[in-house]
């Protein structure tokens, strides 16, 4: 009986806390599961625009990658976040040059906090000149 008492005095807190807590841990569940499981996997090859640290709070690394296109097409775009400091500051040393990066695709991911895009760098190369 003194449980039921407990609950019964404390029920404003308990629903308050259930409110808070269930959501929280629910976001923290998914965005677990969507950032360890990767959807798909694959290389881009071209030209590195840019790389720079965005966010008011959640500071994160997005870049750009120009597509080798077709001479005279318009050149398609790819975007592309990482969440390693370490990568970002090789990316920004290879800016301007054409290089290949390897990334992973984390669909549905919560928030921009983990990054603006869906693809996330893992690694970059940069293209030999004589090997193409």
């Amino acid at each position: 009986m003194p449980v039921r008492a407990a609950l019964r005095r404390h029920w404003l807190l308990s629903t308050l806390a259930a409110l808070i807590v269930l959501p929280v841990a629910v976001v923290a569940a998914w965005a677990g599961i969507t950032l360890n499981f990767t959807y798909s996997s694959g290389e881009r090859a071209g030209y590195l625009q840019k790389i720079s640290q965005r966010g008011w709070l959640c500071k994160t690394w997005e870049g750009e990658l120009q597509l080798t296109a077709i001479p005279g097409a318009a050149p398609e775009i790819f975007a592309f976040s990482t969440r390693s400091d370490s990568l970002a500051a090789e990316i920004n040393r290879l800016s301007g040059q054409r290089v290949v990066i390897h990334y992973q695709q984390h669909k549905g991911v919560p928030t921009s906090c983990f990054g603006d895009t869906e693809y996330f760098a893992v690694g970059v190369r940069l293209v030999d000149a004589t090997s193409r």
